[in-house]
């Protein structure tokens, strides 16, 4: 099989890719390395896996040529480049929207001229639900909870997009949808909630279960958004990683559909929670303070994965002490590269 990685230097990408070459496939990988430790990244894949991989430089706002070249002769695409935060959307909702909409319109419109029959895996965020403020929501000592949602947000959920982020990454998926529907593209759309996992340099307005973790072992004060009692499910790379690898497996089943991604409701966390089990973690006392609400927070999301449990059989399988640790391990053996990229 021939895999195209567009945005394959960033985090999700890099494990990705990692996992596809370590199988001994072909990775094709575009990426216009703008995020801190992209070009790090791709080093480490170029210099183990060098056979196996190639590498194209290009930006998806405006390299329609290049585009066009790259999706040639590919099985299976995965478009995961993207402006991740929401807090940037809405201080450069230009940029947002170039990358998100634009740029996702140029990969659909490259493929329906020069690879129809590619499939192509795109990744969403819960995002495009919105602040669903007709969930009744409540509140105890702890946490956030739905008063009714046993099992979560499932895909029938009305779309309601809050933020430029949420508009910009709703307008794109919606494409991706609906050229399954008129040009018959083969396309999964997987609306992803909180993705953690090694080899992510998260940062304050994204990537936080990352972020909390490197703040916290290098002792540097961590700001809460909030009361502190928002949940998320969260769910560990490597399990997203088989979730793409499952849905393109069994394309005859998930091409057009979309799929909730999350932990579901059995990885879950709010942020004092996982504050707490940082501390017991590492044995530090971590220092946090409280700031106004972020425009367009969910106090909670939890992702209903029935769905594709029901079609392929996809579930987590690590859970979040485990991949609390593994997190731990890759933040302590990268210690002097997150101070270069002054992550901290």
């Amino acid at each position: 099989m021939k895999h195209l990685i567009i945005g394959g230097c960033g985090f999700i990408g890099y494990n990705l890719a990692y996992w596809l070459l370590l199988k001994g496939e072909k990775v094709r990988i575009v990426d216009n390395l703008s995020r801190r430790g992209t070009a790090l990244n791709l080093n480490k894949l170029q210099t183990k896996f060098k056979d196996n991989i190639e590498f194209i430089f290009a930006d998806i706002r405006v390299d329609q040529e290049i585009l066009d070249l790259v999706v040639r002769e590919i099985d299976i695409i995965y478009h995961l480049a993207a402006q991740v935060a929401v807090t940037t959307s809405v201080t450069n909702p230009r940029n947002d929207f170039r990358v998100n909409a634009l740029g996702t319109f140029n990969v659909l419109e490259a493929i329906r001229l020069n690879n129809p029959n590619a499939i192509l895996i795109y990744s969403s965020t819960n995002k495009v639900y919105g602040v669903m403020e007709e969930i009744k929501i409540n509140e105890n000592d702890k946490q956030f909870y739905y008063e009714d949602l046993v099992d979560g947000i499932n895909e029938r959920q009305l779309l309601d997009f809050h933020s430029p982020y949420g508009c910009s990454k709703g307008t794109a998926e919606q494409y991706v949808r609906d050229y399954y529907r008129i040009y018959g593209i083969k396309s999964v759309v997987f609306r992803q909630s909180c993705i953690y996992g090694p080899n992510q340099f998260g940062i304050e307005d994204q990537g936080w279960v990352a972020w909390f973790t490197i703040a916290a072992m290098n002792e540097k004060s961590i700001k809460i958004y909030g009361n502190g009692k928002q949940v998320r499910d969260v769910l560990h790379v490597n399990d997203l990683i088989r979730g793409y690898f499952a849905v393109s497996e069994n394309i005859d089943k998930t091409q057009g559909q979309v799929f909730n991604i999350g932990g579901g409701k059995n990885n879950i966390s709010d942020l004092i929670s996982l504050l707490k089990l940082l501390e017991k973690k590492i044995n530090k006392k971590i220092d946090y303070s409280f700031h106004n609400w972020r425009p367009g927070d969910q106090m909670v999301y939890i992702s209903d994965i029935s769905k594709i449990k029901n079609i392929i059989g996809w579930v987590p399988e690590i859970d979040l002490e485990r991949g609390i640790d593994s997190l731990i391990q890759w933040t302590n053996d990268n210690k002097q590269l997150i101070k270069e990229l002054r992550i901290v």
